[in-house]
């Protein structure tokens, strides 16, 4: 589909660039250096109404350069990764670093947090494979979908496949890469009725091709999620129970890892501040991440400051267990790198498990919430306000479609009020979680 991407030869070419990057840094008077590389190269398909749409190549590469003098700080970056450039891209660095403040807190992680190990994750799977055959894959899955009853219009297929190579290296003598793959196929649908349009989605996003959900698979999906949504209506106001579906759960785990995140810590900016050890959730819920499960979409050894990862627990039987810091937030906490420059990887849920139809049953009359619209999430107090759409639950099964209504609470009530997960486990993503079943949360409709 593109030109052949050599991945162990890129990480080569990458390693010795940021060797001589480093190497330069030194020669220059800097007291400490850290450089990023990275190259990317993929391909993605779309079709609409079986007639190719878009058929895209891409290749794309950057390079940065932090440098210390003393506790200045500069940087540089580049999308070019010639020689000529990246020795530019260390000077730009350096005039920056004298003239900018001091800063107690910045510098290198400490040397013996740096990953000395590198096991073989199994994150890179090349798919060899053809535009012919990507087109060809992409419009089965839309045809498949449309063949369904009741769809009457198409937003397309896609697929994109792409791998690249990332390397880190700093003057304490580490220099590492990593090299990955992700490959993914979506089908949107559209069904109408008298009340007007609606339209779903499914997709599949893995690591491996061999992976992947079938074409077929996918446009079925994608057809019956559009279908059920037809003859929506709004539903009641009150103060209600609400089902987050997988895939919505997995973003109010995300909304937590911000709020314990070190740089909204150090700046003040989240309602989780001086959290740990406090109840956060049931004592039933423990969450954790493990960055080096193999073969997992977010898996690494290192991470972006080069400090070793390891398995965190940042919520242990209900209470907080750890923030979530890099090497600089650390400092500026006056706490230790917990390995996550660059964010969490693979989160992962420990609690009892229920199906969806029981959490139903519990939650008897409320909404399951399948998509949520806007950003209305404030980081620093935990308000909680999104536009809506789902099914209205009645004596704990799902009578109908709801549309056009607001679900509103606050982060720190809606986690303490979290009453069951679901075993419907989604697993596209870094976050792996079921439906999440929250009591008394505010439903503003008709």
């Amino acid at each position: 589909m593109t030109q052949a991407f050599d991945a162990a030869a890129q990480q080569a070419l990458l390693e010795s660039r940021v060797a001589a990057a480093l190497e330069q840094a030194r020669k220059l008077g800097a007291d400490a250096c850290e450089v990023g590389a990275s190259v990317d190269q993929g391909t993605g398909v779309n079709v609409r109404l079986g007639e190719v749409e878009t058929v895209e190549l891409s290749r794309d590469q950057g390079f940065a350069v932090t440098v210390y003098v003393g506790k200045r700080k500069g940087s540089a970056s580049s999308s070019d990764a010639g020689e000529d450039s990246i020795r530019a891209a260390v000077e730009k660095a350096m005039a920056i670093a004298r003239y900018t403040g001091e800063d107690p807190a910045s510098g290198l992680a400490d040397a013996e947090l740096m990953a000395t190990e590198f096991p073989d994750l199994k994150v890179h799977h090349p798919w060899h494979l053809s535009t012919d055959e990507a087109i060809e894959l992409a419009l089965a899955c839309e045809a498949a979908g449309r063949a369904v009853p009741g769809i009457t219009n198409s937003d397309g297929a896609g697929l994109s496949s792409g791998e690249g190579v990332r390397v880190y290296g700093n003057s304490h003598g580490f220099l590492a890469g990593l090299k990955g793959s992700r490959h993914s196929l979506s089908c949107m649908l559209i069904a109408g009725d008298e009340q007007g349009m609606q339209r779903d989605y499914d997709y599949s996003s893995v690591r491996d091709p061999a992976l992947l959900a079938s074409p077929e698979s996918i446009g079925k999906s994608a057809a019956e999620r559009t279908l059920r949504r037809l003859g929506a209506r709004r539903p009641a106001t009150g103060r209600l129970p609400v089902m987050f579906a997988p895939e919505l759960a997995a973003g109010l785990v995300g909304h937590f890892l911000n709020a314990i995140a070190g740089g909204a810590l150090y700046r003040e900016a989240s309602f989780l501040c001086d959290s740990l050890g406090q109840p956060l959730f049931p004592d039933w819920f423990t969450l954790m991440e493990r960055p080096r499960e193999v073969g997992a979409m977010a898996s690494a050894p290192f991470d972006n400051d080069g400090v070793y990862t390891r398995d965190n627990v940042y919520i242990d039987s209900g209470r907080i267990a750890s923030y979530m810091l890099s090497a600089y937030s650390a400092r500026r906490l006056g706490m230790t790198s917990t390995g996550n420059a660059g964010g969490a990887r693979n989160v992962r849920i420990e609690a009892p498990l229920e199906s969806q139809q029981h959490l139903l049953a519990r939650m008897d009359r409320g909404v399951l919430v399948t998509e949520l619209m806007g950003q209305g999430v404030n980081g620093v107090t935990g308000d909680y306000s999104r536009g809506a759409a789902g099914f209205w639950v009645e004596n704990g099964e799902i009578q109908y479609p709801v549309e056009e209504f607001t679900i509103a609470g606050n982060l720190n009530d809606m986690f303490a009020n979290l009453v069951g997960l679901g075993d419907d486990i989604d697993t596209r993503g870094s976050v792996h979680t079921g439906s999440w079943l929250i009591d008394g949360m505010t439903v503003a409709g008709s």
